[in-house]
């Protein structure tokens, strides 16, 4: 996977250290990034390249643990964090100066460096801060995505012939009151 599936100031600390698998919680962070920008008014991590980016996110989050750095596949990777100096925690509310103390607390489950301690989706949605918005009887769940196509080797055209093919197929939903096409106004 590359390291540019998404804008860089909302970039996940595991993708910009080029992390082979990575899983949903990239959007996690990205959604957190996006909330704190909401609230504050300003980019939360504003690097000015991927290494500036990642010395920005761990003036917030401080330097990660040596378990976190030995979880690292890329040596270099290793080698770069294990070289950065000891950064403290900021605490978050100092940080989030317009934010609720439940948007804090949630901000700091979405923002935690670590992918494997990050909230999930379905943990930040049963979040309170969401119980205002909460209706439990329209809380659709969506599929396991299909990562089967990630390991696949496939030459140029056998993925323009297999993505064409996708696009043939797909049908949208008919809406409830919408005409078929074969019905006109008149």
């Amino acid at each position: 996977m590359t390291g540019y599936v998404v804008t860089r100031w909302y970039r996940a600390p595991e993708v910009i250290l080029n992390w082979m698998r990575y899983t949903q919680t990239v959007d996690i962070w990205s959604v957190g990034c996006i909330m704190a920008e909401m609230i504050t008014g300003k980019i939360l991590f504003k690097g000015s390249d991927h290494l500036d980016q990642l010395k920005e996110i761990m003036k917030v989050t401080g330097t990660p643990p040596a378990e976190f750095v030995q979880k690292l596949h890329s040596a270099e990777a290793k080698n770069y964090m294990k070289g950065l100096p000891e950064l403290e925690k900021k605490d978050f509310a100092s940080v989030l100066t317009n934010a609720s103390p439940m948007a804090v607390n949630l901000l700091e489950k979405m923002l935690v460096l670590d992918a494997e301690q990050r909230v999930t989706a379905a943990e930040a949605l049963a979040h309170p801060y969401f119980e205002p918005l909460r209706d439990t009887e329209d809380e659709p769940k969506a599929q396991k995505y299909d990562d089967s196509f990630d390991d696949v080797d496939r030459t140029l055209e056998e993925w323009k012939r297999v993505t064409y093919k996708e696009v043939l197929s797909f049908k949208p939903p008919r809406q409830l009151g919408a005409r078929s096409p074969k019905e006109t106004a008149l």
